[in-house]
């Protein structure tokens, strides 16, 4: 067992933990700020792996873009930032849920891939990824940022008051046509 295995496993662990305290607070803000730790976790581990760039994709994308348009969410749509009575739920079916689902998947992906071993691919460099992406993958590339703004666009819808919009004098009056 090498130093980067054992890093590996405490990272992972701090990944899990973080993972954990996202779906167990009370508190939206404090579960955007643990999800941080949670991503930023796994950015270690692509470090620890030697994936530079894909390391450096999760802090930008995920850590970066996801928990602030998460944060701005929260806050344009005036949601309740300390403790919410309807977050109160019975939570021991949710963990007999997920512990049963996780161990079914682990005991699948141990029984279905332990015999395989997966040869390293090659090393990558990001101009290969950016022909890639901007050149194989620009269509999806392209339609996710459509699918983002359009998120962002109803988010303030949404944050906006209900009622009817004020109308100018001429428009309420008919304006004689």
């Amino acid at each position: 067992m090498t130093l980067t295995d054992v890093l590996l496993a405490v990272v992972g662990l701090v990944a899990v933990a973080g993972g954990v305290a996202v779906v167990s607070t009370k508190q939206l803000v404090r579960a955007g700020l643990w999800l941080v730790v949670a991503l930023g976790a796994v950015a270690v581990e692509f470090l620890l792996l030697g994936a530079e760039f894909a390391a450096w994709v999760q802090v930008l994308i995920y850590v970066g873009a996801v928990v602030v348009l998460l944060l701005f969410a929260v806050m344009l749509t005036r949601a309740p930032i300390g403790r919410s009575a309807d977050l109160d739920r019975p939570a021991l079916p949710a963990a007999l849920v997920g512990a049963a689902a996780g161990l079914g998947l682990a005991a699948l992906f141990a029984g279905v891939f332990g015999q395989f071993q997966v040869p390293a691919p090659r090393v990558g460099s990001a101009e290969r990824i950016g022909d890639s992406v901007f050149g194989d993958w620009v269509l999806p590339f392209e339609v996710l940022s459509i699918l983002l703004l359009a998120a962002l666009v109803g988010a303030i819808v949404l944050s906006r008051p209900a009622g009817p919009a004020p109308q100018s004098d001429a428009v309420a009056q008919g304006s004689g046509r």
